[in-house]
């Protein structure tokens, strides 16, 4: 197994890390878990890279990377629910999109298609990134005022009310992504 695929694993086995780190009480942990996601997504990053550079691309790698990817994002948001951060019905559109367009790819693969991501899913990527980080942040920056100064409890609802505003753009651009994605490819749909 080259490095590139060892990064793609290490990125599944980092996510439980993270989670653990996620739900323990204090200030480090929540640092730790801020720090292990970063690592985690960063690994993306420099699996694709290296795989690239040393012409270690490998179908594993094209099937394990982006469900890695998945896994890591889809635990995130499961927490966040779980610590009533972001809403349900949130959760259950982003994992329905997921599941959607991964078994859509991974079907047409079995049929000898491959399905290429979509410039609006790289963006739709990117968004979820960028709210998983805010909210790490906020979760992080709770636990600083906790732990060194005073939460006010006016800061959280503020706190909650920007992480909503977050989720709806990208709760709205996942739906729009997986929309576009399947009109892009309806041709090829409709042939299986």
């Amino acid at each position: 197994m080259n490095i590139a695929n060892r990064l793609t694993l290490l990125r599944i086995v980092l996510t439980f890390v993270f989670m653990f780190f996620l739900f323990c009480h204090g200030l480090w942990a929540k640092v730790l878990s801020l720090a292990i996601f970063i690592f985690a997504a960063l690994s993306d990053l420099f699996d694709g890279m290296i795989a690239q550079k040393r012409n270690m691309v490998t179908d594993f790698g094209k099937l394990m990377d982006p469900i890695a990817d998945k896994i890591l994002v889809l635990a995130a948001f499961a927490a966040f629910v779980q610590m009533q951060l972001i809403e349900a019905w949130m959760f259950v559109i982003i994992v329905s999109r997921e599941i959607l367009i991964t078994s859509l790819r991974l079907f047409a693969l079995n049929k000898g298609k491959v399905l290429s991501a979509a410039k609006v899913g790289k963006h739709k990527t990117a968004s979820q990134m960028f709210v998983i980080f805010a909210i790490l942040g906020f979760i992080v920056l709770k636990e600083v005022m906790l732990t060194f100064f005073i939460w006010n409890p006016s800061w959280e609802a503020f706190f909650y009310q920007g992480i909503y505003i977050f989720m709806l753009f990208t709760v709205v651009l996942t739906l729009y992504s997986g929309l576009s994605y399947l009109w892009d490819n309806r041709k090829i749909i409709a042939k299986f």
